[in-house]
């Protein structure tokens, strides 16, 4: 789901946090040693977020954010915050031959560079998060 998160709206945060959980509490932040990406590169996007993002000349870039049951990938396009918001059971994560990460949900893409070794370890730990978090069966849903 490909949402505008840039206003506090209170039925889109509950929507949110009905697919993808709440977000993780200090403690459990700490524990996991942090739950975001920080900025990433876009190298490539499918045509609903690349329509999005030429809208402006910045350099395209995103963040990941993990929650509890998937993760929201965030994105600005001119002075609006957009949210892909992705839970495990529909997450889908390749690594590209040069250094290149594509996070898939359905019909939407993005793809990142990856240049630090930090990069690689969080999308390691979002690959081991989803694992134990995936349920087996369509009656755990």
């Amino acid at each position: 789901m490909l949402l505008n998160i840039s206003y506090n709206d209170p039925k889109q945060k509950k929507e949110i946090d009905d697919i993808v959980g709440k977000p993780f509490s200090l403690q459990n932040r700490l524990k996991m040693r942090g739950i975001g990406s920080g900025k990433l590169v876009i190298s490539g996007s499918s045509i609903e977020i690349h329509n999005l993002l030429i809208l402006d000349n910045n350099i395209n870039t995103c963040s990941i954010e993990m929650r509890p049951m998937g993760v929201i990938v965030r994105f600005r396009s001119l002075l609006e915050t957009y949210g892909l918001i992705i839970p495990y059971f529909k997450l889908k994560l390749y690594k590209g031959k040069s250094k290149i990460y594509s996070i898939y949900k359905d019909q939407y893409y993005i793809k990142v560079k990856a240049e630090k070794s930090s990069i690689h370890e969080f999308f390691r730990k979002i690959n081991n998060h989803k694992v134990l978090n995936t349920p087996r069966n369509l009656e755990d849903l």
